[in-house]
């Protein structure tokens, strides 16, 4: 994370000229190898995080501030190259398409998430730096690919790469907020307590909320069918898929009565 969040600074101190599609491509591959390092590290240790939380990892940032400031670098990067970059060129059809999906979910992620949760622990500041600075990066790095460098054919839009990646896409969303909105109404006004889910993906995967994401983004990189999209549900999904185990180890030694028939994160296999 520190290496991307140097380029990311050397890019605004230097000037877009010291950019090209090939360090992109670089970074790219760079999120590929530090996914795949977190997913190693974590078979092995627990993520601070939410209910694992705690100081050795840095003071506490209140939950809803944190969720706020660390999510909107994703939604505010791409305003600002796409409505104030010098040297963007005109976005076709496609390339709006995408940005959109992107930005659509990071308006909720950021704009509206926060201000729902209910409870919750705080954030560790670790954590929270970590999150920021990838959220910092990857707005940068999908948002820039697609407003410059992308280019696809006038009918992409028709083609069943990208009819297949925005079907996951949005299927992947609904399960998300769905998800997010049986988390929340666990607790009434107040609670802080942990209770056993029910109800839409939860009754077959511990971490319903995960998967929707997981499957979100990866409709996302196949509607893309881009390096830097794949990149991104790469990391993804070995952060999520990581914690979706946590979280179903956990929901099993705390709660007796778990349902013995959910997995953790794919239905009926995993």
């Amino acid at each position: 994370m520190f290496l991307f969040f140097l380029q990311f600074t050397s890019w605004f101190v230097l000037g877009v000229d010291s950019e090209s599609e090939l360090l992109l491509e670089w970074l790219s591959w760079l999120m590929f190898l530090i996914g795949g390092c977190i997913f190693i590290v974590l078979r092995f240790f627990d993520l601070p995080y939410g209910r694992y939380a705690c100081r050795k990892f840095g003071f506490p940032v209140n939950v809803k501030l944190a969720w706020f400031i660390q999510e909107i670098p994703s939604l505010a990067v791409p305003f600002y190259l796409v409505f104030f970059s010098s040297d963007i060129r005109p976005l076709q059809l496609p390339n709006q398409l995408l940005l959109g999906m992107f930005i659509c979910h990071y308006i909720h992620r950021s704009l509206i998430y926060p201000f729902l949760i209910r409870g919750g622990k705080a954030t560790p500041f670790i954590s929270f730096v970590s999150a920021f600075t990838f959220c910092l990066c990857n707005g940068y790095l999908q948002a820039r690919f697609l407003s410059k460098y992308a280019v696809y054919a006038s009918d992409w839009i028709t083609d069943p790469r990208f009819l297949t990646g925005f079907a996951l896409w949005f299927f992947g969303l609904l399960v998300n907020l769905h998800s997010d909105y049986v988390l929340r109404k666990l607790r009434k006004p107040g609670e802080t307590g942990y209770k056993i889910p029910q109800g839409g993906m939860f009754e077959y995967v511990s971490a319903a909320n995960f998967l929707g994401e997981i499957v979100e983004w990866i409709g996302f990189a196949i509607a893309c069918w881009s390096l830097p999209s794949a990149a991104f549900a790469a990391f993804g999904f070995f952060i999520l898929a990581s914690r979706a185990a946590q979280h179903h180890r956990w929901y099993l030694e705390k709660f007796e009565d778990y349902p013995k028939s959910r997995k953790a994160l794919i239905p009926f296999l995993y």
